[in-house]
């Protein structure tokens, strides 16, 4: 068998299904809009930069919470940990239901974290490129926090895992 087909599928429902070969820790986006919590979770945050200090998530050009998240001062992220199965699921919801019974630390410029994460970044926007069907958001770390111990939730192949020892 040749490692490539002939006959590329390129789709994307294709792509999703080798991207998903990819595994990848799970994050929240959570900033303060008008004293209620906004955010979604994702899945495509990585470190960028360290001077200046970057990280950076991927947004879908079709979210309807991005446009509420990017006028925020300021955004928290929050690296979820292995417990956080049901909230990640939850913020993928209703936008009324997604912080129901959470708890959220905020900080005075209004970034939001869910108070038992991994690890925790105050960030603003830095910059956004558009990047075909999705926006990369450049985000510039003001504050990092990180819990002494705990495992991370991962994305792989379409669903929620754990790591094992």
């Amino acid at each position: 068998m040749a490692l490539f087909a002939t006959n590329q599928d390129l789709s994307p429902a294709g792509l999703r299904e080798v991207f998903g070969a990819f595994p990848s820790g799970v994050v929240s986006v959570v900033a303060f809009v008008d004293d209620r919590p906004i955010g979604l979770a994702a899945s495509s945050f990585t470190s960028v930069s360290l001077d200046p200090p970057l990280v950076s998530v991927s947004i879908a050009n079709g979210s309807k919470t991005w446009p509420e998240l990017r006028g925020a001062d300021h955004l928290g992220i929050t690296v979820l940990a292995d417990h956080h199965r049901g909230f990640a699921r939850q913020l993928a919801g209703p936008v009324g239901a997604r912080f129901e019974g959470i708890p959220l630390a905020r900080t005075a410029e209004g970034a939001g974290f869910v108070e038992d994460g991994l690890a925790h970044f105050a960030t603003s926007v830095h910059r956004e490129v558009e990047a075909g069907d999705h926006t990369i958001v450049l985000l510039r770390v003001h504050a990092r926090a990180a819990a002494a111990e705990g495992s991370p939730l991962v994305f792989h192949r379409s669903g929620f895992r754990t790591l094992a020892a």
